[in-house]
């Protein structure tokens, strides 16, 4: 198999007392788009800046390209973090010429591309505009123009369509899609679980900074079921141990099928426990199912500990 893009193997993070991730070991090949996903808080950020050099990890090897990673590598990396940083008060050419020009670019060809890519992302109108000008959505467009224009092998992408509205998120999901039909591997964190589910090839999810599932899409849809059931009915859901029922409001469920009982005996047994089922259909797990599953516990309980005594200290890292 050929060298993995990116290699993580044992990588522990600590800050002072407090363990952000540990024991983390996943590869992301060559030519893959990869998601990283996990609730604020998991350690995704965190594992970044460790690949990238940013932070110095308590233990473990990070490597990309077979190698620990150093900023004269950074030709061929783009690299979008949670954390947009422009020059807000200069031109937007200005800005992605600039860019270029410090990724080894020469001006004019900086220049064009920065141009064309603005008349792609219906920004060409802007061009001579000052950044903080913009929209935040526009600003983020400019900012992943920067990250992009280099063509890079490896590209880091922090949400990169956080706050955007559905067009412009399609828009930038496309612009994604090419980059990784002209070479790019592609680490998406984000909480779009839609967005995962169509770009990438396999993922991760962290939980406390450990790894909770890892795999192809659908090996970590099959490891929490694979099957749901929704059903719109009337009366109770009775417990079983065919199905666990993942939602129950007044007259519709969710139930993820937790064995390999089939549909049709399940609904025997509904009706024959006096449900009323006016509708019943069964689709594949998603994303954001599991998403829900896995972290909605931790985030009810975040919320619950938020109204009483605030933390001691802030958690590094997301």
């Amino acid at each position: 198999m050929a060298e993995a893009r990116v290699h993580i193997s044992g990588f522990r993070m600590d800050f002072g007392d407090t363990t952000v991730v540990r024991d983390l070991s996943f590869d992301v090949q060559a030519g893959e788009t990869f998601g990283f996903l996990g609730s604020n808080g998991s350690g995704k950020t965190t594992t970044i800046r460790a690949l990238l050099g940013i932070y110095e990890p308590t233990a473990g090897t990070l490597h990309v390209n077979g190698r620990e990673f150093k900023p004269e590598h950074g030709d061929r990396l783009g690299y979008l973090p949670e954390e947009r940083g422009l020059y807000k008060k200069e031109k937007v050419i200005d800005i992605m010429t600039y860019f270029g020009r410090l990724k080894g670019m020469e001006r004019r060809a900086a220049k064009q591309w920065s141009l064309e890519y603005l008349d792609r992302v219906a920004l060409a109108d802007r061009a001579s505009t000052v950044l903080d000008k913009l929209s935040s959505g526009q600003q983020q467009k400019v900012q992943l123009g920067v990250t992009i224009m280099n063509k890079p092998e490896l590209l880091i992408l922090d949400e990169p369509t956080k706050g955007f509205d559905p067009v412009n998120r399609r828009l930038l999901m496309d612009i994604i899609e090419e980059q990784k039909l002209a070479g790019a591997t592609v680490v998406m964190v984000t909480h779009q679980m839609e967005e995962v589910e169509r770009l990438c090839d396999r993922v991760i999810l962290l939980k406390d900074g450990t790894a909770e599932a890892y795999g192809t899409i659908d090996e970590v849809q099959n490891k929490y079921g694979g099957r749901i059931i929704r059903i719109r009915h009337g009366g109770t859901i009775p417990p079983s141990p065919h199905y666990e029922v993942m939602l129950h409001q007044t007259n519709y469920a969710e139930l993820s099928i937790t064995d390999a009982s089939d549909e049709a005996s399940i609904l025997k047994d509904l009706v024959y426990a006096g449900v009323s089922v006016r509708s019943f259909t069964t689709t594949k797990i998603s994303l954001e199912d599991i998403f829900i599953r896995v972290y909605g516990d931790q985030n009810t309980a975040a919320a619950s500990g938020a109204a009483g005594t605030a933390p001691s200290r802030k958690r590094e890292g997301t």
